[in-house]
């Protein structure tokens, strides 16, 4: 009985061993990720076919990691004049090299009926300028927490 219970405490230090040298061997496989940078460097209403308006957001991305920063996919939403009239998925994005930077254009169709209130506010205040504000979602893969960038600004005309 003696025999069994020390044959039983000397398995559970050796999967207790194994354990630890496992999960500090994972640790050691995702080194300090720091968040790139997003900024949105154009929010422009282009010209559209039909009454609902088109715009191009482009977001400037720097990845201050030793490793490239290979995007997924990314969601956003966007509202005009306090309006919600932007959401939109895109997958088709760049690989963003090590200590480098890159270019996205999205280019977003407006939600019909909140198009419609947009231009109504915009037709009653044509002087007034287009505030935005802009939320995207970043997915840069299992290994790296999704990054969440929300801007406001100014639309150019």
């Amino acid at each position: 009985m003696i025999n069994y219970r020390v044959g039983f405490m000397n398995a559970r230090l050796v999967l207790s061993a194994i354990l630890v040298l496992f999960l500090s061997g994972c640790a050691s496989l995702s080194p300090t990720f720091t968040d790139p940078t997003i900024t949105v460097n154009s929010f422009q209403l282009v010209r559209s076919e039909g009454l609902t308006p088109t715009f191009d957001i482009g977001l400037h991305i720097v990845n201050p990691n030793s490793r490239a920063l290979e995007l997924k996919g990314l969601a956003y939403t966007a509202k005009v004049q306090g309006h919600q009239i932007l959401t939109g998925v895109s997958k088709d994005l760049p690989i963003i090299p090590a200590y480098g930077e890159g270019d996205v254009v999205l280019e977003a169709r407006a939600d019909l009926l909140q198009s419609f209130r947009l231009i109504s506010q915009i037709m009653k205040n044509s002087d007034e300028p287009l505030r935005y504000q802009l939320t995207v979602k970043l997915d840069a893969g299992s290994f790296v927490p999704e990054l969440i960038v929300e801007r406001e600004g100014i639309i150019g005309r």
